[in-house]
């Protein structure tokens, strides 16, 4: 079922092995700005942002390795949905919790709606495939392109934080 996406699975695992180097310059270049309360923020923004990077690689390897059959690709996908669904959940907690950082309105929808409409994109392409339904290829990739938005997101708003926090510490 998922012949022909064999160049898209390459595109965005690709994208998002890339975008973990990235973020981890991007990081680097953050620790001057270290201070007690980073260890909250870096759990909270730097590794969902890694995450979903992460789970973008993760589909890619998983789709484009050979397989007897499209089951066991479902139930991996389905279950790494569930994992990445619950880390999303624990991330928008962390977030909630912070006392240093006030997301705006609009903040909320990359860093908790999108990645959780991936995640469950994710567990229903999954299911999908145990099920031999269509949608499913399509599922999947929309959890890719989902995941790497929000990781895009995450790893744009970072930047922006350090290029603004330079001078403050």
């Amino acid at each position: 079922m998922l012949h022909g996406w064999t160049n898209f699975f390459n595109l965005t695992g690709a994208a998002g092995a890339q975008l973990i180097g990235l973020l981890f310059v991007v990081a680097t270049l953050g620790t001057a700005l270290s201070t007690s309360q980073s260890l909250a923020g870096i759990r909270a923004f730097i590794t969902p942002t890694l995450v979903n990077f992460g789970g973008v690689l993760f589909q890619a390897v998983v789709v484009l390795t050979s397989w007897q059959s499209d089951w066991p690709i479902g139930v991996i996908l389905a279950l790494g949905g569930l994992a990445g669904l619950a880390y999303q959940i624990s991330a928008i907690r962390l977030k909630r919790k912070l006392d240093f950082v006030v997301l705006h309105a609009l903040d909320w929808i990359p860093y908790g709606a999108i990645p959780v409409a991936g995640n469950a994109s994710l567990i229903a392409g999954g299911v999908g495939l145990i099920a031999e339904k269509t949608f499913a290829p399509y599922a999947i990739a929309a959890a890719s392109m989902l995941l790497l938005f929000a990781g895009i997101y995450g790893a744009w708003d970072f930047t922006l934080w350090i290029i603004t926090n330079r001078g403050k510490t």
